[in-house]
């Protein structure tokens, strides 16, 4: 199975079909959605098809930047960053658990910057999201 729960290329999920798969965790999908509308601007929602391996995922988007994406699974769900040395620096020396952190340092470099992926399950894997967002905004 791919990162999403949808893989099929031919059926971009739906409302339904997101309440389906993630279960409880589709109110805390949409307080996600919700708070980054609050908070930010400028934003689009982007559908993709990414292949067999991703399958359907949500890009969110400031303007033009990239902010995460969103990967739909079974009663979760993954939010899905690409971090730059800025950004890695300031997780590195916030208050995030250190199993982030220590996932961050270890994920490879790439031109874009580094991959961190946070399942979200709890209203807890939430905050954290938001303080990764932030801190992505920041820097």
């Amino acid at each position: 199975m791919g990162l999403s729960v949808f893989t099929d290329k031919t059926k971009r999920p739906g409302e339904h079909e997101l309440s389906e798969a993630l279960g409880d965790a589709k109110l805390l999908w949409d307080q996600l959605k919700g708070y980054v509308k609050e908070n930010y601007s400028n934003l689009t929602e982007d559908w993709k098809h990414y292949g067999k391996s991703s399958g359907w995922t949500m890009k969110l988007l400031m303007k033009k930047r990239n902010l995460f994406f969103l990967y739909p699974g079974l009663g979760e769900f993954v939010v899905g960053f690409i971090f730059g040395d800025r950004a890695v620096q300031a997780v590195e020396n916030s208050n995030l658990p250190k199993a982030i952190i220590d996932a961050l340092k270890a994920a490879p470099k790439y031109a874009e910057g580094r991959g961190l992926p946070v399942t979200v399950k709890i209203p807890q894997d939430l905050e954290w999201v938001k303080t990764l967002l932030t801190i992505k905004i920041e820097n």
